[in-house]
């Protein structure tokens, strides 16, 4: 069996989970392959050799990729003439989209085979990307079936292959066990969850603790865990609870058993909201943006929806609050009841999870080896 070459570059920790799965699927399907490119400690421990580390490609924000802005513009150049040189026998960009698509298309130019694993959110705004995708991408892999049906409209060749975290998280999770494991005591739990960032734990932490006040006073027995992304994170909300009177449990990171122990959540826009589904944990999704941000959003999406729950159902299947709307008393009235119920949401959750739930891994590997020929 000739050994194949493969190239991929992953610029975060999201997309070193994805590429060290996909490179064991790769593995597993044609034991003789080699791996080139950028990634992090999981793509490197599955025998990738990495140009440079990749988090030189981990920058977040306008100003931070400013100020990075030649370096990132010159180590990409290099790569591309590195890999144009090396010529693998296909090139498979990472998320990271305003790094990647770039080389892929260059890459294409120079006859290599290019696949873009993980859409970048196309389907709501800069819709013009699509053209560039279609031009530097032989074959885009999507998480999600509605991005699928969004690149075949616009004839760009793709493949849903599902998400490896509907793989990962159990259809049912326990919630006596994790609520042990956190030392939680039974009666209603609310996982409070304001984001990552501490721009958005800034906009959102102090609306969610006044949320979970008037929850108290409606139902006197709840109780509330709050994982925080960071040590950052959580001297932010040290500080946020110290003028409060609420019984809360900070956690360090443990998100996902934080999910399997609550009854309910409030929490903001983002990938959280994914695995918010997949426990099947009904939800009140609230978010604040600076408000000219706001303004310039709203006329830009294109999307009915900015929850990936709803964008998944399709339909308003999960409350959204946004901006002026996501007051203490509105968010506390929509939450209240889906404590003790909110079946509509979790039946729904339940499709969506099977629907997602495909092996991504496997999926994207043969996809992959479909492209360049070599099927198993």
């Amino acid at each position: 069996m000739a050994n194949l070459r493969i190239a991929l570059v992953a610029g975060e920790a999201s997309g070193d989970i994805l590429g060290a799965g996909l490179m064991r699927a790769l593995k597993a399907q044609h034991p003789a392959v080699e791996f080139m490119g950028v990634g992090g400690p999981l793509m490197q421990a599955e025998g990738l050799v990495s140009y440079f580390p990749m988090e030189r490609l981990a920058v977040m924000g306008l100003v931070e990729v400013l100020g990075r802005l030649r370096e990132l513009l010159a180590r990409r150049k290099k790569l591309i003439k590195t890999l144009i040189d090396e010529k693998p026998d296909v090139f498979i960009g990472i998320d990271a989209p305003d790094f990647t698509l770039n080389i892929e298309l260059k890459l294409r130019q120079a006859g290599i085979k290019t696949v873009h694993y993980v859409s970048p959110s196309v389907w709501a705004w800069r819709q013009k990307r699509v053209l560039k995708i279609r031009e530097g991408c032989d074959l885009m892999l999507t998480l999600f079936p509605f991005e699928a049906k969004f690149y075949e409209e616009k004839g760009v060749p793709v493949r849903f292959v599902g998400h490896s975290l509907a793989d990962a998280i159990p259809l049912e999770a326990d919630r006596s066990a994790a609520r042990a494991e956190l030392g939680l005591p039974e009666g209603p739990l609310v996982a409070l969850m304001p984001g990552s960032r501490g721009g958005e734990v800034g906009r959102l932490g102090a609306l969610f603790l006044d949320t979970a006040q008037r929850l108290r006073a409606m139902r006197p027995g709840v109780r509330f865990v709050m994982p925080c992304a960071s040590p950052e994170r959580r001297v932010q909300l040290e500080e946020l609870l110290a003028s409060r009177d609420l019984p809360v449990t900070l956690l360090d990171g443990r998100s996902h058993q934080a999910l399997a122990a609550c009854d309910a959540v409030l929490i903001a826009s983002g990938t959280a909201t994914l695995e918010a589904l997949l426990y099947k944990r009904p939800m009140v999704v609230a978010y604040r943006l600076a408000p000219l941000t706001f303004w310039i959003l709203k006329r830009m999406v294109k999307s009915p929806y900015i929850s990936l729950p709803n964008l998944l159902a399709q339909r308003l299947l999960v409350p959204e609050l946004l901006q002026d709307d996501a007051t203490p008393e509105a968010l506390a009235l929509t939450l209240s009841p889906l404590i003790d119920g909110g079946e509509e949401q979790t039946t729904g959750f339940d499709q969506i999870h099977r629907t997602l739930r495909r092996d991504a891994s496997n999926q994207a590997a043969e996809a992959v080896l479909n492209l360049i020929g070599k099927p198993q």
